[in-house]
């Protein structure tokens, strides 16, 4: 995660993101973590760099940093590779300087975490975070004043009433609901054309992640479900910092007729094994039919809804459903 922001103002405000301080200090943290492994000694530095300023402005003049423009990260096109330069030093320059003389562009996060390495992604995706909670909580709620960020920009401070702010994400459940043999996706009115992707609620204030996986399966498609197990989780920055938990849920023994709640969704509907394969080939450009319409494609790799399709694929492929 992200240790350190900076906002640096010009005509066109650009932001630059500390990503790499590790190194630097590596030797020094070693000398009183030689017990640990390198794991537990990085995340204690970095755990550090959120409190101690001093040592947060020192790794500041040794880090790497990302750069921003209005939310959206710089990226150089390689080749067939989408790469992500990073800064040793923080500036001040114009949009148009810096995309003429590091031969790259601003481009939006969206379109952005689909074209660059996995393992860069994620870093896009927390740094953007950051960035939106701390231009969010500029004033404390309960006096009105201005709140003051620390070097780290780990937290924010309302030095009028002591209050500190953190950054927060908001849990959502993502589900992929199947009957044994199919499974069901669907669509929102504002999905680039022809995707579709697994169910997803924000979780109700008082809920467990089961409740919510339920009730939104219950109100966007009226089904009941029967069984639920959790697959994995990942940091989600649309529309805001989300957590999104994935989930598969098994639905029997009912009507399987789709009620769609058409106020939630455009769209959706069963498929079958065979048009999931064929579905995971495609992507937006070659979705698209001579007539226009689109066949449907599904989230890339780096999405968690991804991640859902291709363990229902694998299900269904070792463990084929048997005819009742």
């Amino acid at each position: 995660m992200p240790a350190s922001c900076r906002l640096c103002t010009d005509s066109f405000p650009l932001v630059l993101i500390m990503a790499a301080i590790y190194q630097a200090a590596y030797r020094r943290v070693a000398l009183f973590c030689r017990s640990h492994s390198t794991y537990v000694r990085k995340m204690r530095y970095l755990n550090k760099l959120k409190e101690d300023d001093s040592l947060c402005r020192q790794a500041q003049t040794s880090g790497t940093f990302y750069l921003f423009h209005n939310l959206s990260p710089f990226l150089q096109e390689v080749g067939q590779k989408y790469l992500i330069p990073q800064l040793s030093a923080a500036g001040s320059l114009e949009k148009s300087v810096i995309e003429a003389e590091l031969e790259g562009s601003f481009t939006d996060l969206r379109k952005a975490l689909f074209v660059v390495d996995e393992k860069d992604s994620p870093f896009l995706a927390s740094a953007q975070a950051l960035l939106r909670w701390h231009d969010s909580h500029q004033y404390c709620s309960k006096t009105g004043r201005p709140t003051q960020k620390n070097v780290a920009g780990s937290k924010r401070v309302c030095h009028a009433s002591g209050v500190t702010y953190y950054p927060q994400m908001s849990p959502v459940v993502i589900i992929l609901v199947s009957d044994g043999s199919r499974c069901l996706l669907a669509r929102q009115r504002s999905f680039p054309q022809g995707m579709y992707t697994a169910l997803s609620g924000f979780c109700d204030l008082g809920e467990a992640v089961e409740e919510t996986a339920r009730r939104e399966v219950a109100e966007e498609v009226g089904l009941e479900v029967e069984s639920l197990w959790y697959s994995a989780s990942q940091h989600w920055p649309f529309p805001s910092s989300c957590l999104m938990i994935a989930c598969h849920a098994l639905v029997r023994g009912q009507q399987m007729e789709i009620s769609m709640n058409s106020l939630e969704l455009e769209e959706a509907r069963w498929f079958g094994l065979e048009e999931i394969l064929e579905g995971l080939k495609r992507g937006p450009k070659s979705a698209k039919q001579d007539d226009g319409s689109f066949l449907p494609w599904f989230p890339p790799k780096q999405a968690i809804a991804h991640q859902l399709i291709n363990e229902w694929v694998k299900q269904q492929t070792s463990h084929p459903p048997q005819v009742q």
